[in-house]
């Protein structure tokens, strides 16, 4: 890729007071990058600002934020014809940063940028629920979706990603498992799950590993059901280990269904979305995205 091909960067409004971002970006165009940044300030705003670097024929598409700006940019990158698809590259300014810290991106802003724009683009899957809506990241079901979308900005800004399991903790009182029943090629569970993960990355919540085998580059995604009413113990073996554990339910396959007598919610890389039945699969290949040499995440 030549130093002239244009990078368009979008960056979450909360990150756009972010110095050293501003320093990288000072830098990398004194020695010849063509970079422009948008502002995401409402909904909808990625879609424009993707639709805009295509029709200025940007090399590059930075998402600049957390799970939820990066899911934003891929989804309406999803939603292109593949031959327009400038390269996704990734700047982690979230709180937890699940899906970054998992693909090994760097947390330095200059060598993020730089990466973002000369590092190797690999195609990579992303997954869809219920034909409209994407994930890039992982799905969470359970107690652990009720965790992430009821955790307080003070306590997420205060504790980065440690709040969320802080939190979790404090609700243990609150803690229901959802009966619903589960189904793909040759496989089939029923039952209560206390949390789904279904992972093409690895680790949401702020660093809880619920599918620590996922690949995001293998066609699969990765089902984690948590099963015990020993949530505490189990969740602590998931951080802390990535053994074999009894409480949980694990295995791989392109697409499943999931249909409860209740309302469920998951969470999508930190969008909620409620209903009785989804039907998530994988969508082979369907962006690319520029990813350290050694990303643990590729097959």
């Amino acid at each position: 890729m030549e130093n002239g091909s244009l990078t368009l960067i979008i960056l979450n409004g909360k990150g756009a007071g972010n110095d050293e971002l501003r320093e990288a970006i000072s830098t990398l165009r004194e020695e010849g990058f063509d970079i422009a940044v948008r502002v995401t300030f409402e909904s909808g705003d990625a879609l424009r600002y993707v639709e805009e670097a295509i029709a200025l024929g940007a090399a590059t598409v930075v998402a600049g934020g957390g799970d939820g700006t990066i899911n934003e940019v891929a989804t309406a990158l999803a939603q292109r014809e593949p031959r327009d698809y400038p390269v996704l590259g990734i700047l982690p300014l979230g709180t937890a940063n699940d899906f970054a810290t998992s693909a090994g991106i760097p947390e330095e802003m200059e060598a993020a940028l730089r990466l973002a724009l000369r590092g190797k683009a690999t195609k990579i899957d992303l997954a869809r629920v219920n034909q409209d809506r994407y994930f890039i990241n992982m799905a969470t079901g359970g107690f652990g979706t009720r965790i992430t979308t009821e955790t307080p900005e003070k306590l997420k800004s205060a504790l980065g990603g440690v709040s969320y399991f802080i939190h979790g903790l404090m609700r243990m009182d609150q803690l229901k498992a959802d009966s619903c029943k589960i189904e793909g090629p040759d496989f089939s569970w029923q039952g209560d799950a206390l949390v789904i993960g279904i992972g093409n990355g690895r680790q949401a919540g702020g660093g809880q590993r619920l599918c620590p085998q996922a690949l995001i580059n293998d066609g699969l995604l990765t089902l984690s059901v948590v099963t015990s009413q020993e949530l505490l113990t189990t969740l602590l073996h998931s951080l802390t280990s990535d053994d074999e554990n009894p409480n949980v339910v694990t295995t791989s396959l392109p697409w499943l269904t999931i249909r409860s007598p209740n309302e469920m919610t998951f969470n999508l890389d930190g969008e909620p979305l409620s209903g009785t039945e989804f039907r998530i699969e994988v969508m082979p290949k369907a962006l690319a995205c520029r990813l350290p040499p050694q990303c643990e995440l590729l097959a």
